[in-house]
């Protein structure tokens, strides 16, 4: 593909998602917008690119924005996040005086539904230690494709024994074929949602917890700066932010601080968790 061509897409993508494509990447534009060129009736790539010169259809930039997203992720990925979020995140919550008992969680980049699962199910294992308490997690994608595979709760061997204890998997989930198809409950304590991160983000109201774990790190210095500060706005002030083991805000925003101890979790600068560390 030319520079010119390539510049096309890399504008596009940066534009309407945030994502950086960058020329080592280039690679990735044969292989993944040759299947949408073909749905949509292109003899090639070359000839949807001139169409994007133009004004191009909205489902095709949706489209191309699906086919170049990255969707990796897993069951408990890193593990650690998790264990603090059981370990530190709920007791705080359970032990603060004057809580309404309801927690809300935003999964950013939620993927196939692992991450969010993931924190059902350790929800789901410390619930008898917190009762009376309403838990509502969104879990937020910009491909709704992947966001309709996340919400059947429907996973392959191979995707189950990815972070998955045996436990869980025989507690929560029931063997359909050689598919596994997440439990009912499970299912139903996590709304799943399309969202943009470069949009505005009043309309998903206030968090206790929010998890941009992993996301990130596709978006330029600017951009992640704009989506963390946005992001903080909608946190309660007590609230906690996780970013993925590799990721950080030093040198990005003031917004957050790192907890003390804490790898990957982050609080509000002026919050009592920073205070206190």
């Amino acid at each position: 593909m030319n520079i010119a061509d390539f510049d096309v897409y890399k504008d596009l993508l940066k534009a309407s998602s945030g994502l950086v494509l960058t020329q080592d990447k280039s690679y990735l534009l044969d292989s993944r917008l040759n299947p949408v060129a073909k749905k949509w009736g292109y003899d090639d790539i070359a000839a949807m690119t001139n169409i994007l010169r133009g004004v191009p259809p909205k489902d095709l930039i949706k489209d191309i924005i699906e086919a170049m997203t990255t969707n990796e992720t897993s069951f408990f990925r890193d593990t650690r996040p998790f264990e603090i979020f059981k370990d530190v995140v709920l007791p705080y919550y359970k032990n603060k005086v004057g809580h309404s008992k309801r927690l809300r969680i935003w999964c950013a980049a939620a993927s196939s539904g692992q991450e969010p699962y993931s924190l059902a199910m350790t929800i789901k294992e410390e619930a008898a230690k917190m009762p009376g308490w309403s838990f509502e997690i969104t879990a937020t994608d910009i491909s709704q494709d992947i966001l309709d595979q996340a919400k059947e709760g429907s996973y392959s061997q191979f995707e189950v024994q990815r972070g998955l204890p045996i436990t869980h998997l025989m507690k929560y989930f029931t063997q359909n074929g050689d598919k596994w198809i997440i439990n009912q409950d499970i299912r139903n304590m996590i709304n799943y949602k399309y969202f943009n991160l470069l949009t505005p983000m009043t309309s998903l109201g206030q968090f206790d917890v929010v998890f941009c774990r992993n996301v990130l790190i596709y978006f330029d210095p600017p951009t992640k700066k704009d989506v963390m500060e946005r992001a903080c706005k909608q946190m309660a002030d007590d609230g906690f932010f996780f970013l993925g083991g590799a990721e950080t805000v030093l040198g990005i925003t003031d917004a957050f601080k790192g907890i003390k101890d804490r790898r990957g979790l982050y609080a509000k600068t002026n919050s009592a968790h920073i205070q206190a560390a």
